[in-house]
């Protein structure tokens, strides 16, 4: 095996985030086989005897493509981010890939969200009787939630692309040559 020649100096910030990438890429694995387990006995019972708004039957039709999306999107985040720690070129163009898949799925993610809501708080409020008060109050944190989960989102989103930018700077790029 012929040997491996570093230009640069190995940086902090690419350590720092190889390993909180490989942080997050072990608990993400290891959430989504949990979920994987939670999904597999809890499908057949909610599929049956009820009456489902139309998004929430999309998405419990869809859930298994999605777990497994997201089952090997985390080991590829997971396989990446050890090749970024090696700082092996391969691995950081492929990390890069990876962030701008999670940008666009978070941002994807804001609209199933707001779907899902939408449809079990109409077919909640629909249900049940609450005095106008209680109402207001209720869509009042129904708004505050959906606000702040586009602030998240967002915030994650140019987070993610400053360290897409910064992983595509020169002098990080040197220390992937070799």
């Amino acid at each position: 095996m012929p040997p491996t020649i570093y230009v640069g100096s190995r940086s902090r910030f690419v350590t720092a985030i190889a390993w909180v990438f490989i942080a997050l890429g072990l608990v993400a694995t290891a959430c989504s086989v949990l979920q994987h387990a939670n999904a597999a006995s809890l499908l057949p019972g909610l599929q049956h005897g009820r009456e489902w708004p139309w998004m929430t039957t999309w998405l419990l039709r869809y859930l298994p493509w999605a777990q497994w999306t997201g089952l090997v999107l985390s080991a590829v985040m997971l396989g990446s981010a050890v090749g970024v720690l090696l700082r092996l070129n391969w691995a950081r163009r492929m990390f890069i890939g990876v962030l701008v898949l999670a940008m666009v799925a978070n941002v994807a993610g804001l609209w199933v969200q707001h779907e899902l809501m939408q449809s079990l708080v109409s077919s909640t409020l629909g249900a049940t009787t609450l005095p106008p008060a209680v109402a207001g109050v209720f869509g009042g944190f129904v708004t505050a939630a959906r606000v702040m989960a586009v602030l998240v989102t967002l915030l994650a989103c140019l987070l993610l692309g400053w360290i897409i930018r910064s992983l595509m700077s020169p002098g990080v790029r040197q220390e992937f040559a070799g």
